[in-house]
C-alpha cells in the first residue's frame, strides 16, 4: 500500500492526488507518518529502490512551509520526524533537513491554537514533538494532555469526547476515538517515558468507555461505528487501533480478552474485505458504487491505511493473543448509551440487536456538528437494511416539517431520554423535544414540541411521532424519506446482511399529515446517492406538498412500522 503511493510525493514533498481528487493541504504531513510508522515496522529505509528518509524530509519540508499552516497535518509530520529517531543528534531525517527548514519547524511547533475539537490532539503532538526532539526543555504534553480531558468532562456528563464545531454542540462521533488513538500513538514517542506513565491512567478513564462500547457497536460481520459522516474506513481503522493499544497497555482484564480478540477479528475482517484491494494493494474508499467526505482523499486515506497496518503489525507481536477467541452467542440486546445529560439537553447512542434476525442497529441522538446529514441523523443505522446516502442530508425514517422559514427534524438533541423492556420482549426507545429544532441545529422557541417513540421487536421496528403545536401555523411541507442500497458488489464480507426481494415491508399505521407516497426514484447510476458501503438505487418519499394548518390542543401522529426481508448478502 505504502509502495503505491510512494511515487505520487513530488520532488517538492507534495502530494499528486489521484484522478478526480484534489488534493489536501495535510496530506504531506500524513505520507511523513506512514514512513515513520513504516521505519518502526521494520528498520528499513528504503522500499522499492526509493529512499525513505529522503521522502521523509521532503514531506515534512513541504508541510513545515505550508501556508496557511495546516497544524494537523504539522503534527502527523512532527510524529513522522519523531519516529526515526527521538533526539536530533541520531534522527537520520533530521539531519537532511536544511537548517531554514529545522528553524522553521521549530516555530511552527511552538504555535499553540486552542479548539474545543478534535484538533487539540494535534498540539498535544506538537508538544511532544518539540520536547522529544530536543527544540525545548519546557515540556508542554501533560499540561495540553489535562486541558483536552478537562474539555471532556465541560462537555460530556457521562466523559464522552464532544468533537465540538458549530451548531448545538454533542458531536459524539469517530473522532472521539481517533483522538485517544493519536495522543496514545504521540506518548509511546515522547522521550520521557515518565510521563507517559502519569498520564496514561487520566487517558484510561475516557478511552475505555469507548472500548466497552464496541461489544455492542460491533455487527455480526464485523461493521464497527455505523454513524457518523466519516465513518466507513475510519470508523474501523480508529477502533482497530483503539482496541490494539487498550490491549498493548493492559486495559482489558484477561477474562475479557478472548471476547474482544474476537471483536478486533471481526473488525479487521471487514476492514480487510470491504476497503482493501487485495490483488494490488491499496485502500478503495470511492469508486462508482460508494463515496465518503469530500475532504477524505485516496492518498491520505492509503497513506493513513498504510500507518494503521505498520502500527497493527508492531503492536500485535506483544499484546500476547490468548490461545483462541471466543465468539459470544449473539444475544437480542437493547440500550441507551448516555452521552451527556443536563438541563439543556440529552444525547447519546441506542444499540439494538435481534439474535435471531441479526438485525443490528446504531441510533444516534447526537449534534451533526452544526451541518445537519442524513449520516448524524436519529433513525436506526443499518448499512445493507437501513440505509442513507453519505454527506447529504435526507430526512430519513424520520419526518421533516417545514414551517415559515424553518425546517425541522426530530433529532440532535432529547429530553427524558428512556430506553428499556416493553411488551412481548420488546425494546422501547423514547425521547421528548420540548422545542422543535430544526436542521441547523437551532431550538426554535414557541412553536411546538415532538415526542418519539422507537419500537423493537425482533426484527419488526416501530418509530411513532406525535407533534402538538402552541399556536395555530401553517404546515408547508411534510417530508419522509427511506433509502434502499445494498453492500458493495465486490468489496463486502460475505455475512453482510442486505435486503431480501420483500425489501423494507414498511406499513404507514397512522399519518395524520395526510402524505402520499410518491413516484419511487431511481438513483443507481446518480453518484450523488451513494454510501460508506454501498449503492442507493431507489429513494421512496412519504409528502405532503400542500399546507396543512396546525391547531394548538391537537395531536399530529406518524406511525410506520418495518419488517425488513433480511438475508446474507452471499
Amino acid at each position: 500500500m505504502l509502495g503505491h503511493n510512494l511515487t505520487a510525493i513530488n520532488p517538492d514533498g507534495s502530494i499528486t492526488p489521484v484522478e478526480g481528487e484534489d488534493p489536501r493541504p495535510d496530506e504531506s504531513g500524513h505520507a511523513a507518518l506512514a514512513i515513520g510508522e513504516y521505519y518502526r515496522a521494520t528498520g528499513e529505509t528504503t522500499l522499492n529502490g526509493l529512499d525513505l528518509v529522503d521522502l521523509a524530509a521532503r514531506c515534512i519540508t513541504a508541510q513545515a512551509f505550508r501556508e496557511p499552516a495546516e497544524e494537523n497535518g504539522l503534527a502527523y509530520a512532527a510524529l513522522g520526524l519523531l519516529s526515526f529517531g527521538p533526539s536530533k543528534e541520531r534522527n537520520p531525517v533530521w539531519e537532511r533537513l536544511v537548517d531554514e527548514t529545522r528553524t522553521r519547524l521549530d516555530r511552527q511547533l511552538l504555535h499553540r491554537s486552542d479548539y474545543n475539537n478534535h484538533w487539540q490532539a494535534f498540539n498535544v503532538a506538537k508538544a511532544v514533538a518539540r520536547c522529544s526532539i530536543g527544540l525545548s526543555k519546557k515540556d508542554e504534553t501533560g499540561r495540553l494532555i489535562e486541558r483536552f480531558l478537562d474539555r471532556i468532562q465541560q462537555t460530556s456528563s457521562a466523559g464522552f469526547f464532544d468533537d465540538s464545531d458549530d451548531g448545538l454542540g454533542g458531536n459524539y462521533n469517530i473522532y472521539g476515538p481517533m483522538s485517544f488513538v493519536f495522543i496514545r500513538q504521540a506518548l509511546q514517542l515522547h522521550s520521557n517515558a515518565g510521563l507517559r506513565e502519569r498520564k496514561l491512567p487520566s487517558l484510561r478513564t475516557y478511552a475505555e468507555k469507548y472500548v466497552k462500547l464496541l461489544p455492542d457497536m460491533t455487527r455480526h460481520d464485523g461493521l464497527g461505528w455505523a454513524y457518523g459522516r466519516n465513518a466507513g474506513a475510519y470508523g474501523q481503522m480508529h477502533c482497530i487501533s483503539l482496541l490494539l493499544q487498550a490491549m498493548r497497555d493492559q486495559w482489558i482484564p484477561d477474562d475479557q480478552k478472548p471476547k474482544y480478540f474476537d471483536i478486533l477479528r471481526r473488525l479487521f475482517y471487514f476492514f480487510y474485505q470491504t476497503y482493501l484491494d487485495q490483488e494490488h494493494g491499496f485502500l478503495v474508499i470511492r469508486d462508482a458504487e460508494r463515496t465518503t467526505v469530500p475532504r477524505h482523499t485516496t492518498r491520505m486515506a492509503n497513506f493513513d491505511g498504510a500507518r494503521y497496518l505498520c502500527q497493527w503489525s508492531r503492536l500485535a507481536k506483544v499484546i500476547n493473543a490468548p490461545e483462541g477467541t471466543r465468539a459470544e452467542p449473539m444475544r437480542t440486546s437493547g440500550r441507551f448509551v448516555i452521552f451527556d445529560k443536563g438541563n439543556r439537553k440529552e444525547q447519546g447512542l441506542f444499540l439494538y440487536r435481534d439474535a435471531e434476525s441479526g438485525l443490528h442497529i446504531e441510533l444516534p441522538l447526537v449534534s451533526s456538528g452544526g451541518r445537519a446529514t442524513a449520516d448524524n441523523l436519529a433513525f436506526p443505522h443499518s448499512p445493507g437494511v437501513f440505509d442513507w446516502p453519505n454527506n447529504l442530508y435526507l430526512p430519513i425514517m424520520i419526518p421533516e416539517l417545514t414551517i415559515g422559514e424553518h425546517t425541522f427534524v426530530p433529532s440532535f438533541y432529547g429530553k427524558h431520554c428512556v430506553a428499556g423492556l416493553g411488551i412481548k420482549n420488546s425494546f422501547y426507545f423514547r425521547y421528548e423535544q420540548p422545542e422543535l429544532i430544526n436542521t441547523k441545529e437551532e431550538m426554535v422557541n414557541g412553536i411546538g414540541s415532538c415526542k418519539v417513540n422507537w419500537t423493537f421487536q425482533g426484527a419488526k421496528v416501530t418509530a411513532e411521532f406525535i407533534y402538538t403545536v402552541k399556536n395555530q401555523v401553517e404546515l408547508s411541507k411534510f417530508r419522509y424519506m427511506l433509502a434502499i442500497g445494498a453492500p458493495h458488489s465486490r468489496y463486502r464480507t460475505d455475512t453482510a446482511p442486505t435486503l431480501g426481494e420483500a425489501g423494507l415491508r414498511c406499513s404507514v399505521q397512522k399519518d395524520d399529515f395526510q402524505g402520499h407516497w410518491a413516484e419511487t426514484e431511481v438513483v443507481s447510476n446518480d453518484p450523488t446517492y451513494r454510501s460508506n458501503y454501498g449503492k442507493i438505487h431507489y429513494l421512496q418519499t412519504l409528502t405532503r406538498d400542500h399546507p396543512l394548518i396546525m391547531r394548538p390542543g391537537q395531536t399530529y401522529r406518524l406511525i410506520v412500522s418495518f419488517e425488513p426481508d433480511i438475508t446474507a448478502a452471499g
